[in-house]
């Protein structure tokens, strides 16, 4: 494995993303910095979310904070799947409890043909510079991230979250040559960064495809699958576990396993035993806890991650996550418990 990662304390995730046999199932949360924990809510009291990226020093408390409070056995960078299109020439805010919103969309050719390719060390300083100081001072890896292309156009175009993506189909539908060349110029700053992100430091590398769900699964085949195996075929030469993930994506995970991701996360909606037959066994699976039954009594949830475990480690190749993020609300004793009882679990156990 490249960037030292054997020099880690803890390299359990990184083994499992090799489809490796662990005597104990890796686990960490996606959005496992965030505003569960009362020390996080401090520092957004002085800085915005685009602000920590921006500050290293916060970044690297940030990202660091979920390990060293609930032990889990990755950390991923802090930072949002916008702050390199804001790099293409595309400015956004992130409106809270809104999210990215963008005032002037993408619409055109001309809107399109602006958007440019960036150095990463050169337009994204802060943000390599946060992933070398996490490398030496992280004793787990550290996941970089991008966002996948769809989820990324989605925002571009409809300029703010959306429900039903009208004018991003409506583009893919009726100027597939312009969804295209917007979809080649994501692509081209996705692989540039993923491996800027490798090159600072990161040990594995997710791709935030979130919406990309919302499509039939033709389209997917036709309009975004080609790019998405373009990107994950040219990240392969990094040697890093690459991983690819959605909501509502259960209808695409045998697409999802034929695009070169080496991981593919897995939301709530699909029993692992089931995602393991649409994905073949030639690729690790991740997930797929419901964030919202963190919210339930104990007893269920220790169940509800048992049955999980057992489905999950039927073979080599699995990592304990959440369906989706951490919702802000979350306890985070309820949290740190379940990282322990993924820790406790013995793969091949039986349970009642």
């Amino acid at each position: 494995m490249s960037n030292g990662a054997t020099a880690l304390l803890n390299d359990l995730f990184l083994r499992a993303c090799n489809m490796e046999t662990t005597a104990t199932v890796p686990v960490w949360f996606m959005r496992q910095a965030g505003r569960y924990d009362a020390d996080y809510r401090a520092i957004r009291q002085k800085y915005t979310l685009v602000e920590i990226c921006e500050h290293p020093e916060v970044c690297v408390e940030v990202t660091k904070m979920p390990v060293d409070k609930l032990g889990v056995d990755a950390a991923i960078l802090f930072s949002d799947i916008m702050v390199p299109v804001g790099a293409m020439g595309l400015p956004f805010v992130i409106k809270e409890h809104v999210g990215p919103v963008i005032d002037t969309p993408i619409k055109s050719e001309a809107d399109v043909d602006r958007l440019r390719l960036f150095d990463a060390e050169e337009s994204l300083p802060h943000v390599m510079q946060s992933i070398r100081m996490l490398k030496r001072e992280l004793s787990v890896p550290l996941i970089g991230f991008m966002g996948g292309p769809f989820t990324l156009a989605s925002y571009m175009i409809e300029g703010s979250p959306s429900r039903d993506y009208l004018n991003t189909k409506t583009m893919m539908a009726a100027r597939p040559d312009l969804w295209a060349k917007l979809m080649d110029k994501l692509a081209d700053m996705v692989i540039a960064y993923g491996k800027a992100q490798v090159a600072a430091g990161a040990a594995a590398l997710q791709m935030f495809d979130s919406w990309v769900g919302s499509l039939a699964v033709p389209q997917f085949r036709q309009s975004v699958k080609p790019v998405v195996t373009r990107i994950f075929q040219e990240l392969r030469e990094l040697g890093v576990p690459l991983i690819y993930f959605g909501v509502n994506t259960g209808e695409l995970l045998g697409d999802f396993a034929e695009t070169g991701a080496t991981v593919i996360g897995v939301d709530w909606r699909v029993p692992l035993s089931v995602a393991r037959q649409r994905v073949g066994q030639a690729v690790a699976l991740q997930g797929n806890f419901d964030p919202a039954m963190l919210y339930a009594p104990n007893d269920v949830i220790e169940r509800i991650a048992l049955d999980i475990l057992a489905e999950g480690t039927e073979q080599p190749g699995y990592i304990f996550n959440l369906g989706h993020g951490v919702k802000p609300t979350t306890d985070i004793g309820v949290l740190k418990h379940l990282v322990d009882i993924v820790h406790a679990y013995k793969p091949g156990s039986a349970h009642s």
